[in-house]
């Protein structure tokens, strides 16, 4: 079967995960025939399907139109014939129990028609036992999506052992066509990729505790702010479910070994159904309404918690390129996608030190005589070589960055995320100067229509200069009035791409790091950000352009307030103010964020260039700044990209610009 063959795809359940797929098959422009054992479940997903859609057509990121269509797509159906009948392709998101999946696979392949192509959802079970439960095994493969659907970018494509690769090739490029990313998992082993990283993660961050090694606190604390992860390993667990990782370990441990014994931490959360974040208390306490609060006190980090979690992930890494599951690059890509991480496991490990973690693993297994800390054998083979990857080949295709991140999360958008949390994301001399390097690579990349600015972790976007690491001297012996020199050129390229820049913030916005923020097009940013440019307080002034590019933004009396005053400024009065375009609440921040970026991407690139140009000449000379506009429109006017937009306006279609 080839992709142009596959028009009717059937999902089976209707709950978060099947719904939400079924939604994403329907947008791309499929008909979706979605079913549930209870008319009153299916008619449930169908309505959130609808509630769905109306929010993405309310926030501009898909037509009216479009969620009307796509909502006609769908069947909502209880009647598992009719449901199959005329499928292309099945995607089995049923219950997580091996005996409801085997009988519905069973019932499955009763009507399906033969060229169907079966896949499950499943994120822990056997693909090659739930395959064996139908007659066409080498048609049966893994399509595990994360949730929730409609956001994440991820989809896990796993190989069962009778699986040919024409499946695998097929449904990679379903995954595409629905607007993923898919990575190939090689083999059926336990936890996939995604989740064999994260839930032996978890285990061991419980384990530490157990075992009086560090507390949660300590934990959490070294996690997310001295390793520089999305979140404390703790937080995480009560994020997902203590239970999810419970379960999923239960059944590692069943399949894979005692490596895998669950903590007993985590069990007495599950027996007392603490479950997170879902249940009101796991390991922090929700029922307030506040939740997880990490600490950032660098007092509480422990270079034995550091050691040990990176010494576990840099082992399943090992595990996982060893027995030929995944690369390094696939292997990163997953875990950046499904787990939102800044890097990917194989770099933290790399950077690092494969061999020092090789060595703390195995003085642990020698300590504790615990099989969760027994090497994986290419673990000291990636030791000898230096890490996971080569010198010459960093994984994705761009330089190797210490201080950033560059990465291309959407179909033609380039992100650059600041990524030093555990420094509150500051800006030393040598963030600018890769800073520097990475706009040079966006700007050379033509598939690149639009950049997102971003900062690591959940505290800041940036907050200000590392002015220790600057008055250190940094590389090189830049003088001050060099390095404010070099700052506001470096900072003012974001301004002269040719191409949309949204500054995505979240948390702390302060000093250099608004003056960052300043530059960019169009600014949003989550409703617990706090913005201010304190450099009075330290008897200094702004010297990346923040005196001059503030108040071309909220005016010269605004600007004079902010700077003068030094006092900070939460994300709606500086919506009120003008700098910041849209607020939105933090669980809806990333993903609005990405919207908003591919949005402005699918904008019209000649049309933007002209226009950037004639709005930042004009701003220093009005007259200049009009005959760059005349010069622009008399340039695009009867170019492909005009006659594309008028077509698509009489058509009432999206216009497709190529820039031409």
């Amino acid at each position: 079967m080839e992709l142009e063959d596959i028009n009717t795809v059937a999902v089976l359940g209707a709950g978060n995960m099947g719904h939400g797929i079924a939604e994403v098959a329907a947008i791309a422009g499929y008909d979706v025939n979605m079913r549930d054992i209870k008319d009153e479940f299916v008619q449930n997903g169908y309505e959130q399907i609808e509630w769905s859609l109306g929010k993405l057509a309310e926030n501009d990121q898909i037509t009216e139109s479009d969620a009307e269509e796509a909502l006609d797509r769908v069947t909502p159906l209880v009647d598992l014939e009719e449901t199959v009948a005329d499928a292309d392709v099945v995607i089995e998101a049923v219950p997580e129990k091996m005996e409801i999946k085997r009988d519905t696979w069973t019932d499955v392949e009763e009507y399906a028609p033969d060229h169907a192509v079966f896949t499950t959802n499943t994120s822990s079970l056997s693909i090659t036992e739930l395959s064996e439960f139908t007659d066409r095994p080498e048609a049966f493969c893994g399509m595990h999506f994360f949730n929730p659907p409609i956001r994440m970018d991820l989809v896990e494509v796993i190989s069962g052992e009778h699986t040919e690769d024409a499946t695998l090739d097929v449904i990679e490029a379903l995954a595409e066509d629905f607007g993923k990313t898919p990575v190939r998992v090689r083999k059926d082993v336990p936890g996939f990729v995604v989740n064999r990283i994260l839930v032996p993660l978890m285990n061991e961050a419980a384990w530490l505790v157990e075992d009086d090694v560090a507390t949660i606190e300590e934990v959490d604390a070294t996690t997310k702010f001295d390793i520089g992860m999305p979140m404390g390993s703790f937080e995480l667990a009560d994020y997902v479910g203590i239970d999810v990782g419970y379960h999923v370990l239960d059944y590692m441990n069943e399949v894979a070994g005692e490596r895998y014994e669950p903590c007993p931490l985590m069990e007495v959360k599950v027996e007392n159904e603490e479950f997170g974040q879902k249940s009101g208390k796991g390991f922090y306490d929700y029922e307030d309404g506040d939740g997880a609060d990490v600490s950032m006190d660098d007092d509480l980090f422990n270079e034995t918690v550091k050691e040990r979690l990176l010494a576990v992930l840099a082992n399943e890494v090992a595990f996982l390129v060893g027995d030929g599951v995944a690369s390094p690059e696939e292997i990163d890509t997953a875990v950046k996608l499904g787990g939102r991480w800044p890097k990917g496991p194989a770099k933290f490990a790399d950077e690092y030190g494969v061999a020092a973690l090789s060595e703390a693993l195995q003085d642990a297994y020698e300590e504790t005589g615990h099989p969760r800390y027994e090497p994986f054998d290419y673990l000291a083979t990636a030791a000898e070589e230096g890490g996971f990857y080569d010198d010459a080949d960093e994984g994705d295709g761009t330089p190797d960055f210490d201080t950033i991140e560059l990465t291309y999360p959407g179909d033609k958008v380039a992100q650059i995320e600041l990524s030093r949390p555990q420094q509150m994301n500051s800006i030393s001399l040598e963030l600018i100067e890769e800073l520097d390097a990475a706009i040079d690579v966006v700007d050379d990349d033509d598939s690149a229509r639009a950049l997102l600015l971003t900062g690591a972790g959940s505290k800041a976007f940036s907050a200000g200069a590392d002015f220790m690491s600057i008055a250190g001297g940094g590389a090189d012996p830049f003088d001050a009035v060099e390095l404010s020199k070099y700052g506001q050129e470096t900072f003012g390229r974001l301004e002269e791409l040719e191409m949309p820049v949204v500054a995505a913030i979240d948390g702390y916005c302060l000093g250099g790091g608004m003056e960052l923020a300043t530059c960019a097009d169009v600014r949003i940013a989550s409703s617990r950000s706090e913005f201010g440019q304190p450099e009075f307080n330290l008897g200094l002034l702004p010297g990346w352009g923040g005196t001059q590019r503030l108040q071309r933004i909220v005016g010269m009396g605004r600007a004079k307030e902010i700077i003068f005053t030094a006092e900070r400024f939460p994300a709606e009065e500086m919506a009120d103010f003008g700098f910041v375009n849209e607020v939105v609440e933090p669980d809806e921040f990333e993903s609005a964020a990405h919207d908003y970026a591919a949005k402005l991407a699918g904008g019209p690139p000649l049309a933007m260039r002209f226009t950037k140009r004639a709005m930042q000449k004009g701003w220093d000379n009005h007259e200049a700044g009009l005959e760059v506009e005349s010069m622009g429109f008399g340039h695009v006017v009867n170019s492909e990209d005009v006659h594309e937009g008028i077509n698509a306006f009489f058509g009432d279609d999206e216009p497709e610009f190529e820039g031409k």
